[in-house]
């Protein structure tokens, strides 16, 4: 067997190319969709993903800001930036990139961020609505996770899905919306008994644990959809996901690229959660 590759580029160009229609027409009724990047420090990852969240602003003709804070700026100073776009109505979707610098406090950062502006959905009260089924808004990646099974047609109802993670980020979300979907749903992480074991009774199998090459073939069913959520960068500068992407190709039916998988349409989420908040916004 040698597995279909799924390809995030594709679906993430459709997708986006319905963003861009949805804009234009909200234009029509002077309504531009608006996001805000904050980014304090100079880690060079998160340098380049705010890059690439402004080509696509670009792309799918929303309103974009950039914040670039240098890396000693104090909590106080983020909060009150948050706080003046909280309240700008050309702004209708805040992120604040993370990691941050030491003395600022992530949750105080989350919080502070107004849950109907939180195109992360990390916000506890969006977490909340993600919990019991009624959200706007989903973390991305889990989010563009979903938008990909869709779009290949498989459906989570009465499959065994392992998720192999715990963060808030992307391992509890994702399990919950799999959940949602009718899956049957096992959350692995450091320490979990017989990990291998359980991975190999997925039917489909999330890896998103930033560990290069952690599932193996031999942690993977004959038939499963595994779907790489790892971004992870080698000593030889080459960037990898968790997967062996090809001794896991000769298993899985289906499987997700690094690069050009998850990643790719971890940002085409965050512009239909930007457009979603402007419609939301709009509408009162």
């Amino acid at each position: 067997m040698s597995a279909t590759i799924i390809s995030g580029k594709t679906i993430s160009a459709k997708l986006r190319q319905a963003v861009k229609a949805e804009a234009d027409a909200l234009r029509e009724q002077g309504i531009v969709p608006g996001l805000a990047v904050i980014l304090v420090g100079n880690d060079p990852a998160s340098a380049i993903y705010v890059r690439n969240k402004e080509k696509a602003c670009a792309e799918c003709g929303f309103y974009s800001e950039k914040y670039e804070l240098p890396a000693e700026t104090s909590q106080a100073e983020l909060l009150e930036l948050i706080e003046k776009l909280n309240q700008d109505p050309k702004v209708h979707g805040i992120l604040c990139q993370l990691p941050l610098p030491e003395q600022i406090s992530e949750d105080a950062v989350i919080r502070a961020i107004r849950p109907e502006k939180d195109v992360d959905a990390f916000h506890p009260a969006n977490v909340g609505h993600i919990m019991i089924g009624d959200h706007d808004f989903v973390p991305c990646t889990p989010a563009g996770v979903m938008a990909m099974l869709d779009e290949c047609g498989i459906d989570p109802a009465g499959k065994h899905c392992v998720v192999v993670g715990r963060s808030n980020i992307v391992g509890k979300p994702m399990s919950m919306l799999l959940l949602h979907r009718h899956g049957t749903v096992t959350v692995c992480h450091s320490r979990t008994k017989d990990l291998a074991d359980v991975c190999r009774s997925a039917d489909i199998l999330v890896a998103a644990v930033g560990r290069a090459g952690f599932i193996t073939a031999d942690m993977v069913k004959e038939g499963a959809v595994v779907i790489d959520v790892g971004i992870n960068r080698t000593p030889e500068g080459k960037v990898v996901g968790d997967v062996c992407t090809a001794e896991v190709a000769e298993k899985a039916a289906w499987l997700t690229p690094v690069p050009g998988g998850v990643g790719v349409m971890t940002i085409t989420m965050l512009m239909q959660n930007t457009l979603k908040a402007a419609k939301k916004q709009a509408a009162g």
